[in-house]
């Protein structure tokens, strides 16, 4: 079921996604990544693309520890 509205994928610098009214200003912390839809596609989006949830910081300082 769709409610018509249309949404645009935003990424914050943790790079975790999320989406957001694309008629509705993009809240602070976060920017648009240039795909909008309707909420499945925007979300089916979000599934191909965010295949890590962990966030940036933390993969971050892993990465570091294993260096």
């Amino acid at each position: 079921m769709t409610d018509g509205r249309v949404y645009k994928v935003v990424v914050n610098h943790e790079e975790q996604y999320s989406i957001w009214d694309s008629e509705m200003d993009v809240p602070a912390g976060w920017s648009p990544v240039g795909v909008s839809g309707s909420r499945a596609e925007c979300l089916a989006y979000i599934d191909r693309t965010w295949t890590d949830i962990t966030p940036l910081s933390v993969r971050t300082k892993y990465s570091r520890a294993a260096s």
